[in-house]
């Protein structure tokens, strides 16, 4: 059976006024077309919804029946309605995405905070993982954007760079006696060499530089958070590799500082990447613009 809500529309606001006239009022109709409504409705169900008499209309027991559950979906359709302003306006709603730990924490966290100072109702639910799992993520749809480093291929994908990272290797008081000094690849890899694992971007990017100048570089000690690189250096366990912006305060402090090379490192690309066929949300939109 075909749903007619505008006949249902009709039903309700007679029976709320009690009257065929405020129904008419209410929906802007003539009482003709809400009379003929209600006959419809009635053919419909072969059933008498209302009491006609000189003071209006009254529910039958039948149309009582027929009421309490109209009045439930005129209730669900009115929460509907401001739900969907309140997505509108931001006052409620989920925003999803998935980065690393380190750019959640280094790069992504004051976007957050002030996201979250604007839009307080919007819950922020982060979904950490490496660059191929992220991918899985939004083409699974458990995010809607993902914040990684670049470059991304996929035709699925709309990918928007945001901004550059320089990486470097850095090294603690323990090796101070290369302060100043510019070294080559050769010399570098003379001493232990602190990478993140395998998995990460970084990782690759370094991989590949290397051998591009027919070195290959083998970490003593591999780590899975940038916390741990930063930590490991410090107490002159050996050289990290990792992006200059992830230790500004150590370097300012002192507490390390950072190795000269006599190559060029190139700076690499974050991005923000979407399903391509996919609307975004109001607030993944709404993110997406404060931070470009």
């Amino acid at each position: 059976m075909t749903i007619n809500y505008e006949l249902y529309k009709v039903f309700y606001w007679a029976a709320k006024t009690n009257s065929l006239t405020q129904a008419a009022k209410m929906l802007h109709l003539t009482q003709p077309s809400v009379s003929h409504s209600i006959k419809q409705l009635e053919d419909r169900f072969g059933l008498t919804l209302f009491y006609r008499s000189s003071k209006g209309v009254t529910l039958t027991s039948e149309g009582a029946v027929l009421f309490s559950y109209i009045e439930q979906s005129q209730t669900l359709l009115t929460l509907a309605e401001e739900k969907m302003a309140a997505l509108k306006n931001l006052d409620s709603g989920e925003l999803r995405i998935g980065g690393s730990d380190s750019l959640f924490k280094h790069y992504l966290q004051p976007y957050l905070e002030e996201f979250h100072r604007h839009h307080p109702g919007i819950r922020l639910h982060l979904k950490h993982g490496t660059t191929p799992e992220i991918i899985a993520f939004l083409k699974e749809g458990s995010i809607d954007m993902g914040v990684v480093r670049l470059p991304i291929v996929d035709p699925q994908l709309k990918v928007r760079e945001n901004i550059q990272l320089q990486d470097g290797f850095v090294a603690g008081t323990r090796y101070a006696e290369l302060k100043g000094k510019r070294l080559s690849l050769d010399q570098l890899l003379q001493y232990p060499i602190i990478l993140f694992s395998r998995n990460s971007r970084a990782r690759t990017g370094i991989t590949e530089l290397f051998q591009s100048y027919g070195y290959a570089i083998k970490p003593e000690i591999e780590v899975g958070s940038v916390e741990l690189l930063i930590e490991f250096a410090r107490n002159g366990l050996g050289i990290s590799y990792i992006t200059r912006e992830f230790v500004a305060k150590e370097l300012e402090e002192g507490s390390l500082f950072e190795i000269e090379l006599d190559v060029d490192i190139p700076p690499s690309q974050v991005g923000i990447l979407t399903m391509r066929h996919v609307p975004l949300s109001t607030c993944a939109s709404q993110f997406i613009e404060t931070m470009e």
